[in-house]
């Protein structure tokens, strides 16, 4: 099924292609005008508001709330009904060392709270996290795909594993060309690798 979207592409690999381009452009914009740094780090606004700045080019979605139940590999994401709820008590988890803020990713991904692009989106929100709360962010291109896919599927019940791959793999650098980097990573875990973030205008 191909997503409705706003550039009227009915072609799943057109739409696919078009998002990746639309949607790191807008990535590097966030990194490299530093509006990525000015939200409030750790809230659902501030991952709505870069949801919606990502995407606001092709889905009329972007930065909303799902109204539909969403399941990956037979798990099933929060269930729409209890996505405000949820996310309003995720607001309210503590994020000041490393195990709260990864804790808090983890429940955020379960809570899955949109359409499309989520993982995208909420890699983007907790690497701001730790670059304010720690001064470091996930070096994304040390992270093996199949062992954070892994990790991940398995946080719902314990974080240790996906603890242990993160922590492992933080960086202190905090440059345009680091942030870049991780955002070809994070679109490479999705199936999109086509262009690279540092080459798009």
């Amino acid at each position: 099924m191909v997503l409705e979207n706003k550039l009227g592409i009915k072609n799943q690999a057109e739409l696919k292609l078009k998002e990746e381009l639309l949607t790191k452009k807008r990535a590097k914009q966030l990194i490299e005008t530093g509006k990525l740094f000015e939200f409030e780090v750790g809230t659902f606004k501030e991952l709505a508001a870069i949801h919606q700045y990502l995407f606001q080019d092709i889905y009329h979605f972007a930065g909303k709330i799902r109204d539909v139940n969403l399941a990956k590999d037979d798990f099933a994401f929060a269930p729409r009904m209890f996505l405000v709820q949820s996310l309003e008590y995720i607001d309210k988890l503590p994020q000041e060392n490393f195990d709260e803020i990864i804790d808090k990713y983890a429940d955020m991904n379960i809570a899955h709270p949109f359409r499309e692009g989520n993982g995208r989106s909420t890699r983007l929100w907790l690497d701001n996290l730790l670059r304010a709360k720690l001064g470091k962010i996930v070096d994304w291109n040390k992270i093996d795909k199949t062992e954070y896919l892994n990790a991940m599927k398995r946080s719902p019940i314990s974080t240790g594993e996906l603890k242990y791959l993160l922590q492992n793999n933080l960086t202190d650098d905090l440059s345009k060309e680091s942030f870049f980097k991780g955002i070809d990573v994070s679109y490479y875990y999705e199936g999109y690798n086509t262009y690279k973030t540092e080459d798009l205008e």
